[in-house]
């Protein structure tokens, strides 16, 4: 994965009359907010193991990146962080064939290091002196929130709620708010810049993730190849250890 400000320099030393060379061919990969860290790395993999062609990626709430696609956004590959938004992404008649689940993600509550307001319970989170935060509905972890929300009876009211996970979560590590609802694998991406507070509830609202290859995809060999990569073997063990369970 080059950095395009490279390319810039390597122009300048080589003068004027000749650009910056180019990758074989480059894939473009949609992803969930929650994937980044891992989709990062395994596109460093796929690199090392493809020479000649680059990788790049498009990180958002899994419902921006569906609308993006619609309106006309082009992509190689598309991972979900839940079935709903990808099948919004077959019903718009973009896939060139079936998604494949290859994780699944569960809730965490996330707080400021240490837990100062108490947290212990997915109730705990209607106190009037905690401010929380969430994800939108349309969005797989505001989706999931409402889940335990119905499950529950518990009605939250919160501060903010963000387009994406990796929003909830800045909103907390900023000191923004007391709390946020996360999956555990953005709690653990965040190391102790928060404490995570699991709560049973979170068993009944487990999101699972489908990737799929894109019908309009310029670079459909490639594509293919990835999507082996993050369904097969070496997938599954960067994912498990980022904290993805199997789907």
């Amino acid at each position: 994965m080059r950095v395009a400000s490279a390319f810039a320099l390597l122009a300048l030393l080589t003068g004027c009359g000749s650009g910056p060379p180019t990758s074989e061919s480059t894939i473009m990969v949609f992803a969930a907010a929650s994937l980044k860290a891992t989709f990062t790395e395994l596109g460093e993999q796929f690199e090392a193991a493809n020479p000649g062609t680059e990788v790049e990626f498009s990180f958002a709430g899994s419902a921006d990146l569906v609308t993006q696609l619609t309106q006309g956004a082009t992509a190689d590959v598309f991972a979900s962080a839940d079935t709903k938004n990808m099948d919004k992404a077959w019903q718009a008649g973009l896939l060139a064939g079936d998604p494949v689940d290859f994780a699944s993600n569960t809730l965490t509550i996330a707080t400021a290091p240490g837990n100062p307001k108490r947290i212990t319970t997915f109730h705990d989170l209607t106190r009037p002196d905690t401010s929380v935060v969430v994800c939108a509905p349309q969005v797989p972890c505001g989706s999931a929130t409402e889940n335990v929300e119905q499950a529950t009876g518990v009605d939250l009211t919160p501060v903010s709620e963000e387009s994406s996970v990796t929003d909830v979560l800045n909103k907390v590590t900023s000191g923004q708010a007391d709390a946020g609802l996360v999956y555990v694998t953005d709690a653990i991406g965040a190391g102790d810049k928060v404490t995570a507070v699991a709560f049973p509830e979170s068993a009944g609202a487990t999101n699972t993730y489908p990737i799929a290859q894109l019908k309009d995809s310029e670079n459909a060999p490639a594509a293919a190849k990835f999507v082996e990569l993050v369904t097969g073997e070496a997938g599954r063990k960067v994912l498990s250890a980022g904290g993805f369970a199997e789907p």
